[in-house]
């Protein structure tokens, strides 16, 4: 069964055929999904999509694009959506100094609060982290160096400092990015990293690996993400969806 690890089925791009699409994921090989949360709107639909389907999960967080919104009343609903059973993960948080829609000073702050939620209980972390690699990396080796898990979602950084993640016991996010004809890096930074320590992710409805590159993405294009995983690293498909299965059902404590 593959796990997609990271996806935003809350997203309005899925207003049309929402239900469609996921009573259909079983039927393609599609077992597990993780919906990540990414505003205050966005954690409660996750909620209520983990409620409604057995097989999707939920990370509960806010995006570093809507820092601003936080404050103690909100991180009280952010922890409990985190306590209901079906809550595997604090995310997606971090820092985005690409879009800069909010200050880098509110960014850390929230991102350091989310981490000491999930601490509080002993959750993984989904961390996001784009033109902010320094920042996140340090934020993250002072305030939880690996303590209770995580994924470096969407990882999009080289190969050594793939190699500081692992070393604080993270797991390394990849998606449709790794298909792309220009990304070098990051086929290399697949070459690198142990199996056993990839997660398969999608973000849809962002970045569809090729050849549906630039539209809307969904968990049934995986398939691609792992045939190049599985090119790069000289294995089987079957040997990558397997073992990246397993690493998030272990990373986000699911059994079954």
């Amino acid at each position: 069964m593959i796990f997609d690890s990271h996806a935003h089925y809350d997203d309005e791009a899925f207003d049309e055929d929402r239900d469609s699409l996921l009573a259909g994921m079983r039927e393609n090989n599609v077992g597990y999904i993780v919906n990540v949360g990414a505003s205050m709107k966005g954690v409660l639909d996750t909620a209520k999509l983990m409620e409604k389907w057995p097989f999707v999960y939920g990370a509960i967080g806010i995006h570093p694009d809507d820092a601003g919104c936080l404050d103690d009343d909100k991180m009280e609903i952010l922890k409990e959506l985190c306590l209901r059973e079906k809550a595997v993960a604090v995310g997606e948080i971090g820092l985005d100094y690409y879009w800069d829609k909010e200050n880098h000073a509110c960014q850390k702050k929230w991102f350091v609060r989310q981490l000491e939620l999930a601490k509080e209980l002993k959750m993984p972390v989904v961390v996001h982290s784009r033109d902010a690699a320094r920042d996140t990396f340090d934020i993250l080796k002072s305030e939880h160096r690996g303590e209770t898990g995580g994924v470096i979602h969407c990882f999009s950084n080289s190969r050594e400092m793939a190699r500081e993640y692992l070393k604080m016991g993270y797991y390394i996010g990849i998606g449709g990015v790794v298909t792309f004809k220009n990304a070098k890096t990051m086929k290399e930074v697949v070459e690198y990293v142990p199996l056993d320590r990839i997660l398969v992710e999608t973000d849809c409805p962002y970045l569809a690996p090729v050849p549906f590159r630039g539209k809307r993405n969904s968990s049934l294009n995986l398939p691609y993400v792992i045939e190049e995983i599985a090119r790069i690293k000289q294995v089987s498909p079957q040997e990558v969806e397997d073992i990246t299965c397993r690493n998030a059902k272990e990373m986000y404590r699911i059994e079954g």
